[in-house]
């Protein structure tokens, strides 16, 4: 599954041993898993926070697992034009090529590993969808999108695009060499990911070895979730069954544990999890559709610009990679 590994694990920095003195393991308050439906032009997704209290999640307003799935020749889909306001997508493909258009300039081509984070602010229009030789070849396709809150203060920030490749993501290792970790955004023991954060915020993909467990120093001002990608395994200290397709919440403290079964599934040859956490904003929120804010009348107003055409134009031709 994993497109971004290292050679030799052993090589890469690590990450430090909690200390039992003063380490305050985080309990396990929930896990859930997450319902099957479609999304834009009808590709399937896994509701990721499902059924799970707003508040608990807070930042973090939405997550859907697109994926993953074989495509046969002229079966890839992916949304239209449509446009977002108030808040931050992040989506992350794991294996599978997608393209990305917005009406602020940004975009270009994601694959393996890579990120795309746009800010959607005052607002934007974009359109993910595979590129036309991918339609016509298929193959396989796996991702998760997120949506991260913007603060009221920064409802209305200049919309803006950033482009991580998987050269750029901070590769780490578990203190005994059991897992290898891909830090995206934030800071995780002193080291610091390439994505950008308006919401002070952490993301790290983890692929764990049969076997093995990993702890974590978790901020103690972030919530924790850990949502499984493949594979199986358990969660928190009193090591709660949890497999692929299933949100762990984790309560206060200073740290979390994840642990893989010794036995994997045929398919699946490590227990792979996508671990965030973000500081909580504690404002109202108003999300319908598209747009997240914090009243129903900054909703009204939302679709009533985009309506009047004041959330972006779409552009003649879709940028290229890199720009």
């Amino acid at each position: 599954m994993p497109a971004v590994t290292a050679e030799n694990i052993l090589t890469l920095p690590r990450i430090g041993v909690t200390d039992p003195t003063i380490d305050r393991p985080r309990p396990l308050k929930s896990v859930t898993t997450a319902p099957s439906g479609f999304e834009g032009e009808g590709f399937p997704v896994r509701r990721a926070f499902a059924g799970v209290d707003l508040q608990v999640l807070d930042p973090f307003i939405h997550m859907d697992q697109m994926g993953e799935v074989e495509y046969a020749p002229g079966e890839p889909k992916g949304t239209p034009w449509h446009p977002h306001r108030g808040f931050e997508t992040v989506t992350y493909m794991i294996d599978g090529l997608m393209q990305h258009q917005d009406s602020n300039g940004g975009g270009g081509l994601i694959s393996d590993g890579d990120t795309q984070w746009m800010t959607a602010g005052a607002g934007i229009l974009h359109i993910e969808a595979p590129p036309e030789h991918v339609v016509m070849s298929g193959g396989l396709f796996h991702g998760l999108q997120l949506w991260v809150n913007l603060p009221s203060s920064l409802k209305f920030a200049q919309p803006r695009y950033q482009d991580i490749t998987s050269s750029n993501v901070d590769l780490l290792s578990s203190s005994d060499g059991g897992a290898l970790l891909r830090l995206i955004a934030g800071e995780l023991d002193g080291n610091v990911g390439p994505g950008v954060t308006y919401t002070p915020i952490t993301l790290v993909h983890v692929t764990i070895a049969p076997g093995a467990s990993l702890t974590l120093p978790w901020r103690e001002d972030f919530n924790a979730l850990v949502y499984g990608l493949s594979g199986k395994g358990t969660v928190g200290a009193e090591r709660r069954p949890m497999t692929w397709g299933q949100l762990a919440v984790f309560g206060e403290g200073s740290s979390v544990t994840i642990s893989a079964d010794e036995r994997q599934d045929s398919r699946d040859d490590a227990f792979d999890v996508y671990i965030l956490g973000g500081q909580p904003i504690r404002e109202p929120v108003a999300a319908y559709g598209p747009f997240v804010m914090n009243s129903k009348a900054e909703l009204i107003e939302a679709f009533e610009d985009f309506q009047a055409g004041r959330l972006g134009t779409i552009p003649a031709s879709p940028p290229q990679k890199g720009n």
